[in-house]
């Protein structure tokens, strides 16, 4: 069995204050700040906000995989993702849980509600077991669908 690799970078420059310039490798480019909370800007990209990103982006792009694979007829899908930090007395700080929200309509055609209800459950244990980032993550990942079926 053999181990495969991917690479991914990324390039950040100080650009004074608390700004900064982040460039993906594949190609997106942002400025960036801490939170406000964090002596930051508001308004503007952050360390945080890329972090619960990463996990809603990664869970979705793998429940759409899952969808296919249990033949769901994906109406649309929407996610809230909320990600919770806990300061410590020594101002460390680390997040302890990410709540994932999607709000998931699926047409059942000719299929039972409960059956696709199933499936479309089924497919969400598959993205988050399936996601590179939720799997990187040491944080409880709590996802909470709304699942409608569409007659």
């Amino acid at each position: 069995m053999s181990n495969r690799t991917a690479v991914y970078h990324t390039i950040v420059q100080w650009k004074g204050e608390h700004w900064g310039h982040l460039k993906m490798g594949n190609g997106p480019e942002y400025e960036f700040s801490a939170p406000p909370d964090a002596h930051g800007h508001a308004g503007v990209f952050t360390p945080e906000d890329a972090f619960v990103a990463a996990a809603n982006t990664c869970v979705m792009m793998m429940f759409l995989w899952a969808a296919k694979r249990f033949k769901l007829n994906l109406v649309s899908y929407a996610c809230r993702a909320e990600g919770t930090k806990r300061i410590e007395l020594d101002r460390t700080e680390i997040f302890t849980r990410l709540d994932l929200k999607p709000v998931i309509h699926v047409a059942a055609g000719v299929e039972s509600p409960s059956d696709v209800e199933t499936r479309v459950r089924r497919a969400l244990q598959s993205a988050q077991k399936y996601s590179l980032v939720a799997n990187s993550i040491k944080s409880e990942i709590v996802v909470q669908p709304e699942i409608v079926i569409e007659e």
